[in-house]
């Protein structure tokens, strides 16, 4: 599924940030997932007219350096998710915020620790649909006849005061759109 949002988080942020021509993707390179996520991206962006620049990292040491590639070149910025990503958000939201760089992300816990704004699976819905399942299974149900199932409730959350220090104004159109706005 995270593959399959990868076009419309790229609206989203050209949504959010009018005008942006470059933007770099933060995806950690070891991952097949975030791989497949990244060349989603790659076709997204050449859909509406948009250059990428990918930036591989391995290792929480590779994030840094590769913010180095940011600065200039890039108008906006795509994490791709993963373990590696998520267990150093706080860091990526600092080196986005201070190279002014708006970025976009999968879940609400990187909007809140400080990044711009996210779109992704409400995880709150998700773990209750999981304990759906695990009574279904506890009640004789065998886990093969259980169908799998998609998301259904998708969120956005937007982060004005990080906005603010990026020197950005969230379209009203977009804030509309919104699931929650933290201010």
């Amino acid at each position: 599924m995270a593959t399959d949002l990868a076009g419309k988080r790229v609206e989203l942020l050209r949504e959010a940030v009018p005008g942006f021509q470059r933007l770099a993707v933060l995806a950690n390179a070891n991952s097949p997932l975030s791989v497949l996520e990244t060349s989603e991206i790659e076709r997204a962006v050449k859909k509406v007219g948009i250059s990428s620049i990918r930036l591989g990292i391995r290792r929480a040491q590779d994030i840094a350096p590769a913010f180095e590639g940011i600065r200039g070149p890039a108008d906006a910025l795509y994490v791709v998710a993963d373990p590696l990503t998520n267990t150093n958000r706080a860091q990526i939201h600092t080196l986005a915020t201070s190279a002014k760089v708006p970025a976009i992300y999968n879940a609400r816990e990187h909007v809140a620790a400080g990044g711009l704004m996210a779109y992704g699976p409400n995880f709150a819905e998700l773990y209750r649909r999981a304990a759906s399942f695990v009574d279904r299974i506890l009640r004789g149900a065998k886990p093969g006849d259980i169908p799998v199932e998609q998301p259904t409730k998708f969120d956005l959350v937007i982060n004005l005061t990080t906005a603010k220090a990026l020197g950005l104004t969230i379209p009203p159109s977009v804030l509309a759109r919104a699931d929650e706005v933290i201010e």
